[in-house]
């Protein structure tokens, strides 16, 4: 039973899955449907989390939007997500797996 499911899933996954960690700031490339129009919209933002492995491989992006924080969980292996390119990397290297403790900054320091 478990080899048929790992096959299934192995089916699903991408072949050049992109490679980037915690505290990246990446570009998402998201294809959304408005009614019968599809279109690219882009996330720019830190990616504070990555969890799972395999085929449910997440992660979560974070940016700030008019002084709110912005926060949205995309699947890896989705086939809605289109493209992710690192923009740059971190300023400093974080020392924490997952970056929640920026939720509770404001301005630059909400980065790393």
């Amino acid at each position: 039973m478990d080899n048929i499911i790992l096959e299934l899933e192995k089916a699903q996954m991408k072949e050049n899955a992109p490679s980037f960690n915690t505290g990246d700031f990446v570009r998402v490339e998201y294809l959304i449907r408005e009614g019968k129009n599809e279109r690219v919209q882009p996330f720019i933002g830190q990616v504070i989390r990555l969890s799972g492995h395999g085929f449910r491989k997440t992660f979560t992006v974070r940016r700030m939007v008019q002084g709110e924080g912005v926060e949205r969980t995309f699947p890896l292996h989705s086939p809605r997500v289109v493209n992710v390119a690192v923009e740059r990397g971190p300023n400093r290297k974080p020392k924490q797996a997952r970056l929640f403790f920026l939720r509770d900054r404001v301005g630059k320091s909400a980065q790393l």
